[in-house]
């Protein structure tokens, strides 16, 4: 729609390429609702999770003295987000989900 004037619908399937000068800006808009949501889901919970998004891609943060504890957070908050993507009609390719655990225990 420009001013009065509304062109007729039509199918497209046009997508912005990684490296597009839009990506960030799109992504940026596209995904702010769902960190929203997801951070309302974790407070409501309490879950002791931190949400660092860099462009496209969501990176959680957690710690914790024990590590069944971290991992049920882990858990938590990744079954929250898969449920709030499918709810926006978003699939999450679980073959790029990378989970990464430090210690500072030594010889375990």
């Amino acid at each position: 729609m420009w001013n009065n004037f509304i062109s007729s619908s039509f199918d497209i399937n046009v997508g912005i390429g990684q490296g597009s000068a839009l990506l960030p800006i799109l992504s940026a808009l596209y995904f702010f609702p769902i960190f929203y949501s997801l951070e309302k889901c974790l407070k409501i919970l309490k879950i002791p999770i931190s949400i660092i998004s860099f462009v496209d891609d969501g990176l959680f943060v957690s710690q914790s003295k024990s590590i069944l504890h971290l991992n049920a957070n882990l858990f938590c908050s990744y079954n929250i987000i898969s449920f709030i993507f499918l709810k926006y009609s978003l699939i999450i390719k679980y073959e790029k989900t990378d989970v990464f655990h430090f210690t500072r225990s030594h010889g375990t």
